[in-house]
């Protein structure tokens, strides 16, 4: 028999929520421009040995262009994540298994989350949700795991990461990679986090790839809503010092040249570092090499300053074993839509990654799992945004502290949809405004993932209900 302990936890109820947002200027995701997004919020309420019982929170957006590239419509793609979301909401409800988030969060992943897959895609026939999206989906709920958790025992998320609460070790999860040396018996994610934490941390902004950059760019239809729309108007405002820029990984002198004019228009005002993103559009490791080349040969500043490469290659990665050496010889080399779990990250090891950016929207229990691994086998780590506004910010946020990232956080919420957060933003000023190049979370407090929910004034549209 398994070990247990009187704090673990079985889900009991859900309710599901989900909340349109408009982009105040659109995004551009690999070869989709978006323009709206649905956010899926979640509260789980969760009971423990004793029948005691408390709630929590989850959210992510549900990014379809990103998650799910298709030809399908965007209308088409959101209605079958809402319907999936739906689905979980009514499992976990009736689930009886009982432990610790990550023990309910890994187990489910494992089993039921193929299953509940298998299952929609028959039910909606046609091309497969694939299982990123799957797993988006189910992060909410993962999350709000995690945090009624935290409410129900009076402790923070980070304090429930150890042998006190946790019945299972590393070694029940994750597997070392033969001759690493690495042992995970008797260690626990408390183990690879950082044992203090700051509470602010240097942010990235997202340079979209149909951004304006200089007024010639400008088309006439950009918001007036007080935000900024031009490049240099968002490095002065928000302090900025690192740029995230989004390539096309199909047009190389197109992509060469939006680096240089990114570079030279951010360096005079205070940049300091950028990262280049390809979206999962790029096949051959070369289309890479050779813009990575050219800018060492003609613009070695630029190159200096290029932090790391994010994701150039197929985001799956079982079908596309790209050897990537060559790419990570000349700059790091991160995982981010491949990086579904630990699983995955060893394969990208395997083929040459250098590291891997977590994002808490493929479940806080997997980003925990996969740090730890790539951690224990010296890969470097970011965090990574998916926009999130409102809520999701504040688990993103969290995970990125206690990381210990190569440089930051990247958040672009504040970019696409800042009325989003607006109420949040007033219990957590520091949060949804980017100042002096940093977002400050020193007023998190409290229980779970302390977002102080009670706080915080947001009209809800009623939820669907599902109860155990």
């Amino acid at each position: 028999m398994p070990a247990t302990k009187l704090t673990d936890i079985r889900t009991v109820g859900a309710s599901v929520y989900f909340l349109p947002i408009t982009l105040r200027v659109p995004l551009k995701f690999g070869p989709e421009t978006v323009a709206s997004v649905d956010c899926l919020r979640v509260q789980v309420t969760v009971e423990d040995r004793n029948g005691k019982r408390a709630s929590g929170w989850g959210e992510t957006p549900l990014s379809v262009s990103w998650v799910w590239p298709s030809t399908l419509s965007v209308a088409t793609r959101a209605e079958r994540m809402r319907a999936f979301s739906l689905q979980l909401a009514g499992i976990l409800a009736k689930r009886t298994a009982m432990g610790h988030p990550v023990e309910i969060g890994w187990d489910f992943v494992e089993g039921n989350l193929a299953e509940a897959t298998r299952a929609a895609n028959e039910e909606a026939g046609g091309e497969e949700m694939p299982y990123l999206a799957s797993l988006v989906a189910f992060s909410a709920f993962d999350i709000a795991i995690h945090d009624a958790f935290g409410n129900l025992h009076g402790v923070d998320v980070y304090d429930t990461y150890g042998p006190e609460f946790m019945n299972r070790d590393l070694s029940q999860f994750l597997v070392p990679e033969p001759g690493s040396g690495v042992n995970f018996q008797g260690k626990y994610p408390r183990d690879f986090l950082i044992a203090h934490p700051p509470t602010r941390l240097p942010v990235w902004h997202l340079v979209g790839g149909v951004d304006a950059l200089e007024p010639q760019d400008l088309t006439g239809q950009e918001p007036n809503d007080g935000y900024p729309v031009l490049l240099g108007d968002w490095i002065q405002r928000d302090g900025l010092r690192c740029l995230k820029v989004k390539l096309r990984g199909t047009d190389g002198a197109w992509d060469y040249e939006r680096m240089v004019r990114i570079a030279k228009i951010g360096f005079p005002l205070g940049v300091q570092w950028l990262s280049a993103d390809f979206n999962c559009t790029v096949k051959d490791p070369a289309y890479v090499n050779e813009i990575m080349d050219r800018l060492l040969q003609e613009e070695p500043e630029i190159f200096a300053r290029t932090l790391y490469v994010e994701q150039p290659f197929p985001y799956d990665l079982e079908a596309n074993q790209i050897d990537v050496r060559s790419v990570s010889a000349r700059k790091p080399l991160f995982l981010d839509e491949s990086a579904h779990d630990w699983h995955f990250v060893r394969l990208g090891r395997n083929l040459g990654w250098s590291g891997v950016a977590l994002k808490t929207c493929k479940t806080q229990t997997g980003a925990l799992l996969s740090l730890c691994w790539a951690k224990a086998h010296g890969m470097p780590l970011m965090v990574q945004d998916l926009t999130n506004p409102m809520l999701a910010m504040i688990p993103h946020v969290r995970l990125a502290a206690h990381a210990g990232t190569i440089q930051g956080v990247e958040c672009n919420g504040m970019q696409f949809y800042p009325a989003a957060s607006e109420p949040e933003e007033k219990i957590h000023p520091g949060l949804y405004r980017r100042r002096h190049g940093e977002l400050d979370f020193s007023t998190l407090k409290g229980t779970g993932f302390g977002y102080r929910e009670a706080e915080i004034t947001r009209n809800l549209p009623i939820p669907t209900e599902f109860r155990g």
